[in-house]
């Protein structure tokens, strides 16, 4: 996996019922974009993740 300081992280939910957890990577902490990142959320909260095979990243689109 890898990503970039404003990519967004998608963590799909795993039961039903549970709803997806997208948010906007604000760090990058692995080396050359990998995990972990520093993620805040949609709903606020912020935090460190490992993401598992749960997450996509989806990459900004940067100006050419």
């Amino acid at each position: 996996m890898y990503a970039t300081v404003g990519d967004r992280l998608l963590v799909h939910g795993t039961t039903v019922g549970d709803r997806d957890r997208p948010g906007l990577i604000i760090e990058v902490r692995g080396t050359e974009g990998s995990p972990p990142y520093v993620v805040r959320f949609d709903d606020g909260h912020t935090g460190l993740v490992f993401p598992g095979p749960d997450a996509i990243v989806v990459p900004v689109q940067r100006g050419s």
